[in-house]
Formats: C-alpha cells, structure tokens, sequence
C-alpha cells in the first residue's frame, strides 16, 4: 500500500512539473510579427523618436548619469543603476551595442523578442523590472526603427552586474506564472476617438511606460489597472507618485511640463521625473502636445 501511495505521489510529482514547465514556457513572437518586422523598411531617425519616448536612457545610462547631462552621455547605455524594490534589488544591464558586455550581438528578433515579450536570446524570462508589459503594445515598425537606431550608439566593455533577488523570485521559470496574470496584451484603457488623443495613447501606454510609477500595484507586483495612472506609492523609494494629470493641469501645463520641467506654479521636475523631462523634452513637439491630449481626455472619461 505505502509502495503504491509512493508511486502516485511520483506521477503526480511528474505531471505537476510537466504541467509547471509547458505553462512557464516562455512565448515567440507570432508569425505576423515577424512578418512586419522583416518587411519593414527601418528608419532610425525615427528610432531616435522611439528611443527618447521609451525612455532607455533613464534606467540604462551608468549610475553617475543624471538628468543634466549631454545627449552623448546619455546615449551610452552601460548599465549599472540600481532599483530596490520588495522582490530584491535588480540592476540594469548594459545594453549598449558592444558584443561581449551589451547586446551587439543579437539579432531584430532577438532584441524584439526581449522588448515585446520579456525573453531573452537564451529563452529565459526577465523580470518585470524591464517594463514589457508596456513595449509589447509597441508596433513591429517602431521596434525596428529603434533596433536600427541602436546600431548608431556607442558601444562600452561594462560588464552587467547582478541582480540580487532571493528565494523564490529567483526562480525565474516561475515567471511565466507571474505572465499569466499581469501580461495582458490589450490596453488598459480603449483608444481615444480624436486622432491626436489617440497619439497620446499609445505614447503613453505602448512606449512611454508612465503606468509603471503612476499606477497602483498589488501584492506580486502587477499594475491595477482598475487605477489606471490614478497615483500610486513610489515603488522605488519613500513618498507617492501623483496621479496624472495632476489637478488643474490644462494640456498645456503637461506639454510645457514635459518640454522644460517647470509646472504651472514654476517649481521644477525632480527625482525620476527630472529622467523623464530629459527625454520627452527630444522628442517632437506635436508627440508631447499628443500625450498631454491624452491624459487630459483620459480624466475626462467617466471611466479612466
């Protein structure tokens, strides 16, 4: 009997991990993705657009790069900035164009497969620290755009240090669990009907990753999106993110915001968001009018 109750448990051992493996299974990119990244005829002038919007240079610059510094020096992406967060403290690689220490030696798909789906050349799962849960409502077109704008990037030897995340969020197959509940690929909220609302809308949801400080998270970290951009604790530090737009912000208060850093009472952006004026200030003045748009009708909404 006991001989018996053993080799049940065993089976049911084995089908249990059978099962855990086949639903962690990292994902591919669909054939339709890869269709349009392949025929696309990239642009890297509009890369540059892609690249300032998403926001790489303010997690991915070294430590000692702050908001004040030279677009160059904002353009080497060697890593090494640190994020402490309740699941452990992570650490942004270098992702510069180098081949040893960055990502020089990946190819579209691969660099697609790790900023739309969360999957690295090797098929391991990142973690969610890396926002693409946001980039995989990018289009293929601007994934492109931005991979042959990072061929003009300097490249740096710094080698990526390590993340220091303990048991069992070290774990990281069980991130496909973590996917199963918070990587949904629709929007958080429906597309504006106005053309230029609806710019915004996807700068702000596909690229510009404002969900991921602005909106509330529950106990594994995924956003609420019953709260979306509705303000939430800072998830790196002490104190709160405000909900967005902040009260009484016309568009024009956000769109001069996001160009110069000053709100309407004339104080200045700080912290993060000093990181985030210093890259939306690049990037064309219509796209930042476009996400100002958005954020003013999304309050609007009787349901934001």
């Amino acid at each position: 009997m006991l001989a018996r109750l053993g080799t049940f448990a065993l089976v049911l051992a084995a089908v249990g991990g059978g099962a855990f493996w086949v639903l962690t299974r990292p994902a591919s990119l669909s054939a339709d993705t890869l269709t349009a990244l392949q025929s696309h005829s990239a642009d890297p002038q509009h890369g540059e657009q892609v690249f300032w919007t998403a926001g790489c240079a303010s997690c991915h610059t070294a430590p000692s790069v702050d908001a004040t510094a030279s677009t160059e020096a904002r353009m080497v992406l060697a890593g090494g900035r640190s994020f402490v967060t309740p699941f452990g403290t992570f650490r942004a690689p270098n992702i510069s164009p180098d081949p040893e220490a960055g990502i020089g030696g990946w190819t579209l798909e691969q660099f697609a497969t790790a900023v739309m789906l969360g999957v690295s050349p090797e098929g391991a799962h990142y973690y969610p620290a890396f926002p693409y849960t946001t980039y995989t409502h990018a289009t293929p077109g601007d994934i492109a755009d931005l991979w042959a704008y990072w061929q003009m990037l300097p490249a740096d030897p710094t080698p990526s240090a390590a993340h220091e995340v303990g048991f069992p969020f070290s774990m990281r197959r069980g991130l496909g669990l973590w996917k199963m509940l918070n990587f949904d690929p629709a929007f958080a909220t429906p597309v504006p009907e106005d053309p230029e609302a609806a710019r915004g809308h996807y700068l702000v949801e596909a690229l510009g990753h404002c969900a991921e400080c602005h909106t509330p998270r529950d106990a594994l970290g995924g956003l609420d999106r019953s709260q979306w951009l509705a303000g939430a604790p800072n998830p790196v530090g002490e104190g709160r993110i405000p909900a967005l737009p902040p009260q009484g912000w016309t568009a024009f208060d956000i769109a001069a915001y996001l160009e110069t850093g000053f709100t309407p009472e004339f104080d200045t952006a700080g912290g993060e968001m000093a990181d985030v004026v210093a890259n939306i200030s690049r990037i064309a003045a219509p796209d930042r009018a476009a996400i100002a748009a958005y954020l003013v009708a999304l309050r609007a909404s009787p349901n934001p």
